[in-house]
């Protein structure tokens, strides 16, 4: 099987996971409330970015959480963080300090529109005071009109917390096979995506919101592994 062969396997595996859990998300949608998965991996898809032979929509972002051993993060936790705030004080907004999806989009789009003077320290440190959080706020809130609007799918992957977990091991390897970094493109950016505009040469060779593991070689296995894993998901409500 060639690297051609199983991407197309994957966005296979995928069409069938979206009739079992009845189509994609969208953070702009989604709670708590709703009974997520308590583990998994999420699968972002960018709506004007196509496979370059089908109308499918082309992956853009896949990611998973508690990979370190002892980590109490939930599937919810994290796509919450990358959702952003509903209210409070910044409302709209969120923030990018906890979420390395959100500091990426937000970087792509002060270099895009040349915005360097006004966020000086995006990105800088892991915390931040809270008047330096109000002056990123209208950044924070156009990344969250970005985000939710993405729609995405998820699949229940619930073992413990480690880097030598399922979940770790079907995100990494997913990650490697759609990787155009540095090797001939399969379903190549197109010249719009946000993600051109990127200060990470992983992320605009790639093609994904994605540093890690974008350079490794994949194994072919994880398909079966993701098929498997598939079958235990189902809608959330």
């Amino acid at each position: 099987m060639t690297r051609v062969d199983d991407v197309g396997h994957l966005y296979r595996l995928l069409v069938e996971l979206e009739e079992r859990v009845g189509g994609p998300q969208k953070l702009k949608e989604c709670t708590g409330y709703m009974d997520w998965p308590d583990r998994g991996i999420y699968i972002f898809f960018t709506p004007d970015e196509s496979r370059a032979s089908e109308s499918q929509p082309r992956i853009t972002r896949i990611g998973t959480h508690a990979v370190s051993e002892g980590s109490s993060t939930s599937l919810w936790d994290r796509l919450r963080t990358h959702r952003g705030a509903k209210r409070g004080t910044y409302e709209g907004g969120g923030n990018h300090r906890g979420s390395v999806f959100r500091k990426r989009v937000g970087e792509a789009f002060i270099e895009r529109d040349e915005l360097h003077d006004e966020y000086l320290w995006w990105g800088e440190g892991s915390s931040a005071a809270r008047e330096q959080r109000l002056a990123e706020l209208e950044l924070e809130r156009r990344v969250s009109d970005y985000l939710r609007e993405l729609p995405f799918l998820w699949v229940n992957v619930d073992d413990e917390p480690s880097a030598d977990s399922e979940r770790a091991y079907i995100e990494r390897n997913m990650i490697a096979l759609l990787s155009n970094y540095r090797r001939n493109s399969i379903d190549p950016r197109s010249r719009d995506w946000l993600g051109t505009y990127s200060r990470s040469e992983k992320i605009r060779e790639s093609g994904l919101w994605n540093v890690n593991h974008v350079d490794e070689e994949y194994d072919p296995a994880f398909l079966n592994h993701l098929s498997r894993q598939i079958a235990e998901t189902s809608a959330v409500n």
